[in-house]
Parts: C-alpha cells; structure tokens; sequence
C-alpha cells in the first residue's frame, strides 16, 4: 500500500511537474511585486522573512522549471531522434513556456551593487531559453509568439541589470563627477591684462572680492508647505545634490547654504515631508528600477516593445488552431499571458503613483494647450494620492479602513521606533525555579542553534508610533545649533558633540550640571549611551509625586527621554551595523551590565503585580545602593558593567530640579542621537530604507541639510578680481 501510493505520487509528479513550477513561478512573482514593497514600511520580521523565502522560492522555482523543461526536450529527442514523433505538440508547447520564465524576472531585493550577478543570472536564463527553443526547431508551429515572447523577456530581466548597474555606488559617484571641475577666473587673461599695464607704467592693482553666497532657494517665501507636490519638487532638487552624500562626495559652500536657507524657513512637519519623499527617491535609486524606467529609454524602449511583443504574441497564439494540443497546457499557457500582462498593468501603475513621476511632471517644460490640459489633470489627481501619503502620526487616530490603507500601500516608512529596554530585560532575564518542560527545551534549542538574538529580538523589542511632538523638538534642537553653525569648522565641532555642547553653551550649565560632564566626555560614546540609558530610566521611574515644578513642557520632554533611550539601545544592541563606527565593546558593556543586574534583581526578588511595579521596585532598590565609592576602585576593571556608575549617574540628576534635569537629559539624548546619526556611513542609511527605516536615518539627513557634519570642505567661493588701472 504505502509503495503503491508512493507510485502514484510519483507517476503524478512526472506528469505535471513542469505545469506546477511554472505556474508556481508565475504566482511567487505576483506575490512579490504586490508585496515586496511592504519591506520599506514596515520592519516586521514576519514580512522581511516571508519576502526573503518567496524570493529564493521563486527563484529556485524558475531554476527547476527551465531545467525541467530542458531534460523534457532532451528526452524527447533521444527517443524518437527526429522531429516527427506522437508529441510535437507538447514539445512545441514546453518551448513556448520557457520565455515566460524570463518575463518572471524577480522584483528588487537588497541587492544594489550586485549587478554582476544578476547580469550571470540573465545570460544563463537567456542561453536556457534560446536553447530550449532551439530543440524545437525547425517545425515549431509556435516559432513567431516564442520569438516574441523571447524578446519582451531579455528586454525586461535587461532592464532589471541595468537598474542594479546604475544603482552600483561606483557608478552613481561617476555620473556626479563626471562633469569637467569648475576652474574659476580665468587667471591668464587677467595676468596678461595686469602685465600689460605693468609694462605701460600705468598704477595697477588687483582687488579681490568674494563671490557673493547666493542660493536658488534663499528667496522661498515662509509658510507651510501645503502643496505636496512643492513638497516633492523640493525634495527632487535636494535629492539631485545630496545623493553624493551617499558615494562620500564633498558638497560645496554654496549648496551648504542653499540647503540652511531653504530648511530655516521650512516648519518641522514640512521639512519631515521633504525628507521623507528625498529619502523615498534614495531607497528607489538603490532598490528599484525607477532610476532606469523614468529615463526616455526605460519608457519607450523596454515599456512598450515588451508590451506589444507580449499582446502580438497572444493574438498569433489566439489565432493559431490548438485542436492538437492538450486544453490544460493551453489554459496554462492563457494564464501565463494575462499574468504577465496583469503584472505588467500594475507595474505601470505603481510607476504612474510614484514621486518620481510626480516631480517628472512638476519639472515637465511647459508644451501646448492639450498638454497642459492633461498634465493639469494628472496633478490634480497626484495632489490627492500624495496628500494620502502623508505621515500619520502618532496623536492622529484614521479610520480603520484609512489605517489598513495606508499601512500596506500608501506609507513611505514604518512611521515607528523600535525599543528596547535594560532594566525590563534582565528583569525578564532572571532564573526562573518554575519554568516548564516546554520552556526549558525552547530555551535549550534556541542556545543550541545561536538563536538567542533573534529570540530578544521578538520578544523585547517594542514598537512605538513616532509622534510629531518628538520631531518638533528634535528639530528645533538641530535648527538652533545650525544657526550657530555659520563656518563650516563650528558645524564640525558641534556635530562631534556628544553632550558637552548642551552643558557648556546654554541655560543649563550650572555648578551642577558641570559634574554629569565627566560621564560624557571621559567614557567612550558606547558607555556613555548605556549609562544615560539606565540613568533617564531611574529618573523616570523614581516616585515623583512630591515635584512641585512640573510642567507640560517639562513631562513632555520627559516622554522624549524615555523614547529615545530606548531607541538608542535598540540601534546599540539590535543594529550593531549601524553604530559599528561609535559602538567600541558596547555589546560587552551590554551584557556585562546585564549579569550584573540579573543578580541583584535576583537577591531583591521584585515585588508588583505588573512590569511596571516591577521595574519601579529594583529602580528604587538600585538608587538605596551607597555608591560614595565608584564600583572600579572596588570591583577592578574586569567586569565592564556600568550599573551602579549610572546609578552614581542618576543620583546627580535627581539633585537638580524636575524641569532643569529633563530639560539636560533631553538635549543630551538629541545630541547623542545626532552624533551617532553623522558617524553611520552613508551607505549604511540607506540600507535601512529597505527594511522599514530608522529616524537616525532622517536625523542624519536633515543635520546634513542644516549644514552640519564635515562634508561641506569648500568654506568660500572664487576670489573675483578686479584689475584696477589708475591714470
């Protein structure tokens, strides 16, 4: 019985195998072009495994399918020799398919810069297909669609290798320095000039004036933004510029202070949209074909010759008499062309929905009133679906169906911050007598397969709506540190600031302030993180009922403590990539810290109905601790836990007064965010667009808009000279 079904199986496999893997490919294409996008809007780890397993699904599905195929083709030859045998029919059908698998050319994934390998991809396909239809020569009743089909497939999986080639970081620092360097004032005419004068005895001098700082944007009228698509014309001109931020490019003054004039004047909320949008052309530079489909090339060529090859390949195939051929393999062969024209539909209208097409059609020459006409209602219609794009931020509570909407389709980022908290962890953490049977083999197979960071990951790691409230005053805190920030060596020094700027050059230094700077500029950017970490948490949890000088403002900046503490960690621990140039042994700190903590919350066995009680408990614990000798003069240095220094730490935080402390604690946190934010490289940013995005990846952005970080080399223009000639 079992051989019997085992036959059956197998008989079954060899009859619909090839049928099964193409449709199988056709469906895991679909599935990926309507849902690989989700992967910039959301960090879910659940669509990022999903879209990696369809990915190599599908690719080993096409894979199989071709070789199917092939051995199919090769059987068929070795047993009839000739190509008169009983199933000319179905070898003419197979070779028909196998175009098709070119057409399903996988949609982007986090592979910019590895043309090379998509270029293999692409000829070995070619060579397989051409191949395969080779073997149905020379009495192939399905010769003219397969050629047809043949060429829409090469020009797409072409099209798809061009894109990764253009997206390559060589090639994108090529195409913006490819222009000739500027050489300034002609230097021989006017030495020629000066020299003549010379030999005339005519008093001469030369007089040099700096070339005026002008900007296209300096005369940009106050106000909101409320046209998105100015929002997106804006963020088009930026992104031109600064994309060479991303190839380790020098910008010069003038762009410097094109970009600090146009973001003064820019409300927070406005200048998050440029930004959002400047980062969207960014991530579909890098991880779309949009580079290439907007190009005149990728428009008429690719779009429309694949179309039409693809429609005149059905319509032969439509007219051709298929009596002969089995009706499921003609089924299967419709299918595969409205899916693929259907795919081709949507592609389209994503490509009609995009940013670039909107500034295309902004930045579009005015032509004839027809035209206009059209364009008038292609902006009326692109004003309405970019409004819908907007941010939705925290305080904002849409409509269920509104909320659905934009979460899968409309969003430009996941619109949320990750966190991840020390104290509630290793409260988490503790050696539990009472575990089961169960939790006991989980915890053994997730040590024994190194899943341990993975398994934190889903279990304490949090997600947070970003609020506007906390990107008001990130915002501001980086306007007014710009506006000090006229020379570019200034801009550098505050931007190498990782909390000393904030306690030396503003209303919070103080006797008292003074002493929190030892923990910021003696200890490494890593220790500093950590200790403030667990510091703002034993200030936000400590009972403070009796604070007399509470405050909105005070509370709110208290909220931003908190957030952005845990946001740090989270980036410390969890994205170890992007802190890798300010990190040092953070993780060794981390975990140092951790044992430590575990044990003494162990010793204290916490007391609460909830986490919360919990945490508030061990924090008091902590702060009862005598620390009036610092832990490394009593434990040495082999351990590197910061537990009880930042309990040093939180106990000088809380002698100063309820507004004062969250007022230093906030702009330390800005300023530790915006020094982390300039020491990722580049290229590192805008790896995280494809995986949800990251507000250090906006901070980054925006401080290199304000004109602060060292990119900016060029401090002053060309000397005009004025050759002055006396009498």
């Amino acid at each position: 019985m079992y051989n019997s079904g085992l036959t059956r199986l197998k008989k079954l496999y060899d009859q619909w195998n090839i049928q099964g893997f193409v449709l199988l490919s056709l469906w895991l294409q679909s599935i990926l072009i309507l849902f690989a996008p989700l992967k910039k809007r959301t960090r879910s780890w659940i669509v990022v495994l999903l879209s990696l397993v369809a990915y190599l699904v599908a690719d080993w599905a096409v894979s199989v399918a071709v070789g199917l195929i092939t051995y199919s083709q090769k059987e068929i030859h070795d047993q009839h020799g000739s190509r008169k045998f009983p199933n000319d029919e179905y070898a003419d059908i197979l070779a028909f398919w196998a175009p098709f698998l070119l057409l399903h050319h996988l949609p982007e994934q986090d592979s910019a810069g590895l043309w090379q390998r998509q270029f293999i991809g692409l000829l070995n396909r070619v060579v397989s297909a051409f191949t395969v239809f080779s073997q149905s020569l020379p009495r192939n009743r399905l010769s003219v669609p397969t050629i047809l089909l043949f060429v829409a497939g090469t020009l797409k999986y072409g099209e798809r290798t061009y894109a990764l080639f253009q997206a390559n970081p060589n090639k994108l620092r090529q195409s913006m320095v490819k222009a000739p360097g500027d050489p300034g004032p002609n230097y021989e005419k006017i030495m020629d000039a000066y020299s003549a004068s010379e030999k005339a005895k005519l008093p001469t001098q030369l007089e040099l004036c700096k070339e005026p700082k002008t900007a296209r944007y300096a005369a940009e009228d106050e106000g909101p933004l409320d046209d998105d698509l100015k929002a997106v014309e804006h963020a088009y001109h930026f992104f031109q510029i600064f994309k060479g931020l991303i190839v380790d490019l020098i910008l010069s003054f003038r762009v410097r202070e094109e970009s600090r004039l146009f973001f003064h004047k820019r409300t927070p909320v406005d200048a998050f949209r440029v930004l959002a949008v400047e980062l969207n052309f960014m991530y579909e530079v890098f991880y779309t074909k949009a580079a290439v489909v907007h190009l005149m090339f990728g428009h008429l060529v690719v779009r429309f010759i694949s179309w039409f090859a693809v429609v005149a390949a059905l319509s032969i195939f439509y007219t051709i008499d298929k009596h002969d051929f089995r009706k499921i393999d003609v089924e299967i062969s419709y299918t595969l062309f409205f899916g693929a024209l259907g795919l081709d539909i949507i592609a389209l209208v994503m490509l009609a929905l995009s940013d670039w097409t909107a500034a295309s059609i902004v930045n579009s020459p005015r032509r004839n009133f027809c035209i206009e006409a059209i364009k008038g209602w292609l902006l009326f219609l692109l004003r309405y679906y970019l409004k819908l794009k907007r941010i939705n931020w925290g305080e904002n509570k849409p409509s269920c169906l509104e909320y659905g909407a934009r979460q899968v389709l409309l969003r430009r980022w996941s619109e949320s911050l990750n966190q991840y908290n020390l104290i509630h962890y290793c409260l988490k953490e503790r050696p539990n007598k009472k575990r089961s049977c169960f939790d006991c083999f989980c915890r053994m197979v997730i040590y024994l397969f190194n899943l341990k960071d993975f398994y934190d990951t889903i279990k304490y790691v949090s997600n947070k709506p970003f609020e506007e409230k906390l990107w008001e005053f990130i915002f501001v805190q980086l306007k007014k540190k710009s506006e000090l920030a006229d020379e570019p060596e200034t801009a550098k020094r505050i931007c190498s600031a990782r909390g000393e700027w904030v306690l030396q050059n503003n209303d919070w230094t103080t006797e008292g302030s003074s002493k929190l700077m030892h923990y910021i500029v003696d200890v490494d950017f890593d220790q500093s993180l950590i200790l403030w970490h667990i510091a703002t948490d034993l200030c936000y949890l400590k009972n403070s009922d009796t604070d007399n000088q509470r405050d909105d403002e005070s509370d709110s900046r208290r909220e931003f403590c908190k957030t952005l503490s845990d946001y740090m960690l989270y980036l410390l621990i969890m994205q170890p990539t992007m802190m890798s140039a300010v990190a040092g042994i953070g993780e060794i700190r981390f975990r140092d810290t951790c044992a430590e903590a575990i044990e003494f919350f162990t010793r204290k066995e916490p007391t609460g109905e909830n986490d919360k009680a919990q945490e508030k408990y061990v924090c008091e614990m902590i702060l009862k601790v005598n620390t009036d000798v610092e832990p490394v003069a009593v434990k040495g240095d082999r351990s590197k836990s910061v537990l009880f220094d930042a309990c040093i730490l939180a106990k000088e935080l809380n002698k100063l007064d309820y507004k004062k402390r969250w007022g230093i604690m906030s702009e330390v946190w800005v300023e530790l965010l915006s020094y982390a934010a300039s020491h990722c490289r580049p290229n590192t940013h805008v790896a995280q667009l494809s995986k949800g995005g990251e507000l250090i990846t906006f901070v980054w952005l925006l401080m290199a808009h304000f004109g602060l970080g060292d990119r900016f080399q060029i401090s002053e223009g060309h000397a005009i000279a004025k050759l002055i000639v006396g009498k």
